[in-house]
C-alpha cells in the first residue's frame, strides 16, 4: 500500500469533507474526517495534513492539488511515456478544442450524464479566472454556480442524459457501462461538432475511462467511427479547461436530475453507493415495491441485493 501526504487550507479540507460525505468512515483521533474510495483512503488531520493511502493514492490526491502542485504534476505526467498513441500534445491544452466528461457512473441512484464543451483560448482564460476546475474538487453549490457561469457565457456545449429505465434496459441487453459511456461521449461530440461547424478546432480530448482501442471497439459495434483528432487522457480535467468545464456541466446536470427524482419520490436520494444507500433502497421497496427502482436506479449494482438485509 502506497501513500502520499499533502497540506491543505482549512477551507479546502472542508470542501473535501463535504465531497466525501457518502464515502465517510469513522475518523481516528486528531482527524477531521476519513473517507474511502476505490482508489484510496483519505484522512484529513487538524494540522492541515491530508494522508492518501491505498492502491492509487495519486489519483485521488490529484483532485485536490493547488495550481503549483498541478503544474509540477502535469510536467511529470507529460514526460512519462504514454501507454497509447492517443495522448494529446501539451500544446493542445492552450488551443481551441473540445473536452468531454461524464457524471453519475458510480452512483446507484440517478442517470449517467455526459457533457462536451468547446473552448477558445480566450474562453479558457476567462473560465480559469472564475474558478473552473475539476468538478470533483468543488462543492455541489459551487458546481451549480459555475455551470450557470458557463451557460450564461453562451459557450458552445452539448449534453446527453441516459435515464435509468434506458440504462437498465441496455444493461439487460448485454451493454457494459463502458459501452454506454462511449456511445454517450460519441453522441455529445457529434452534436458539438455540428454546432461549431467550421470554427477552428485543434482537437477533442476525452477524459479517459477505458483504453482507446476498447472505446473504438464500442463505436464499431454500433457502426460508428472515432472523430478525427480525438485524444484520450486520464484525469484530463486537470490539464484541459474544456474537460474541466464539461465535468462541471455533466455534474450539474446529474445534480438536477437527482433533485427531480428525489422530488418525485418525496425523499432525498443519496449520491454514491455507500451503505446508507442500501437503507434508502429498502425504504423505497417497502413503500413502493421493488419494480419502481427501474426508473430511479442502476439496479444491477450490488446495493439492490444488499438492501434486502434491511427489509
Amino acid at each position: 500500500m502506497s501513500q502520499l501526504v499533502y497540506k491543505f487550507s482549512a477551507n479546502k479540507i472542508q470542501q473535501m469533507k463535504e465531497f466525501y460525505t457518502s464515502f465517510s468512515l469513522a475518523p481516528p483521533p486528531g482527524a477531521i474526517f476519513r473517507a474511502k474510495t476505490k482508489d484510496a483512503v483519505i484522512t484529513a488531520y487538524k494540522s492541515g495534513k491530508v494522508l492518501f493511502q491505498g492502491s492509487s493514492p495519486e489519483k485521488e490526491a490529484a483532485n485536490w492539488l493547488d495550481e503549483a502542485q498541478r503544474v509540477e504534476s502535469k510536467a511529470k505526467t507529460i514526460k512519462q511515456k504514454p501507454n497509447h498513441s492517443y495522448v494529446p500534445s501539451p500544446d493542445l491544452f492552450n488551443q481551441n478544442h473540445i473536452g468531454t466528461d461524464e457524471a453519475g457512473t458510480g452512483d446507484y441512484f440517478g442517470p449517467i450524464t455526459v457533457a462536451g464543451v468547446y473552448l477558445t483560448e480566450t474562453n479558457m482564460v476567462q473560465l480559469k479566472s472564475e474558478g473552473v476546475t475539476d468538478s470533483k474538487a468543488l462543492t455541489d453549490k459551487k458546481i451549480r454556480e459555475l455551470a450557470n457561469t458557463i451557460l450564461t457565457r453562451k459557450i458552445p456545449y452539448a449534453s446527453a442524459i441516459l435515464h435509468n429505465k434506458k440504462y437498465n434496459a441496455l444493461q439487460k441487453q448485454g451493454w457494459s457501462q463502458g459501452k454506454m459511456k462511449a456511445m454517450l461521449h460519441h453522441h455529445v461530440i457529434r452534436q458539438l461538432l455540428n454546432k461549431i461547424g467550421d470554427t477552428p478546432n485543434q482537437g477533442i480530448i476525452i477524459d479517459q475511462f477505458c483504453e482507446p482501442a476498447v472505446y473504438q471497439k464500442y463505436l464499431m459495434s454500433e457502426k460508428q467511427t472515432l472523430a478525427p483528432s480525438t485524444f484520450f487522457l486520464t484525469k484530463a480535467e486537470s490539464y484541459s479547461t474544456a474537460v474541466a468545464a464539461a465535468s462541471i456541466l455533466a455534474r450539474a446536470s446529474f445534480l438536477n436530475q437527482m433533485d427531480k427524482l428525489s422530488k418525485q419520490l418525496g425523499l432525498e436520494l443519496p449520491k454514491g453507493a455507500a451503505p446508507k444507500v442500501d437503507r434508502i433502497i429498502a425504504k423505497i421497496i417497502i413503500e413502493y415495491g421493488a419494480d419502481i427502482l427501474d426508473s430511479y436506479a442502476k439496479v444491477h449494482f450490488k446495493n439492490t441485493k444488499k438492501a434486502y438485509a434491511y427489509l
